[in-house]
């Protein structure tokens, strides 16, 4: 499936999705690996199956190498445990358990194999779509000490964004037709 059958998969209510996935494809404030590292880390950040396919052949032709497609799929996944834990800790009355270490390993955070900058945008878009406060404003920390302008945070957070609701979207309809 194309990104343009993708957009045309979505029902007529969802238009405005359609229009925002094909503005965000074209997204020039990020590069091509940041932008189509964020589509992939966000579509396998939600997990449904078309929109996995079709955003990681997109990133492909659009030169996403495969290392860097492995880190996006890296950062979905590393989120998918810290989004947990931390939004987790967050939420726990209990002060304590921030005091505690994770005991977890995160090994890729120190060595994702791409650019620092473009797994803290992808982490930072999955850490959005999986609600963790705590993570965000990590990531967001850190992307700023590498003076990532505002703008460019926020074009990862729509992609995010757009990729979950596409994501939502079409796992519904297929739900409501089976």
């Amino acid at each position: 499936m194309s990104m343009d059958d993708l957009r045309a998969a979505l029902p007529a209510y969802a238009k405005d999705l359609s229009l925002n996935l094909s503005s965000l494809a074209a997204e020039t404030l990020l590069n091509d690996q940041q932008k189509w590292g964020t589509f992939v880390a966000s579509a396998h950040a939600v997990g449904q199956p078309v929109v996995i396919r079709t955003l990681e052949a997109a990133a492909r032709a659009g030169g996403l190498s495969e290392e860097a497609l492995t880190a996006a799929k890296a950062a979905a996944a590393i989120m998918g445990m810290n989004n947990v834990y931390y939004r987790a800790l967050h939420l726990i009355a209990n002060a304590e358990y921030q005091t505690l270490p994770a005991k977890l390993r995160m090994n890729i955070l120190a060595n994702p194999g791409v650019e620092k900058v473009d797994f803290e945008l992808w982490s930072t878009a999955v850490s959005a779509i999986n609600g963790c406060g705590m993570c965000l404003d990590s990531h967001e920390a850190e992307l700023r000490k590498h003076n990532v302008p505002n703008t460019h945070i926020q074009a990862a957070l729509r992609i995010g964004a757009v990729v979950n609701a596409v994501s939502r979207v079409l796992a519904g309809e297929a739900a409501a037709a089976a």
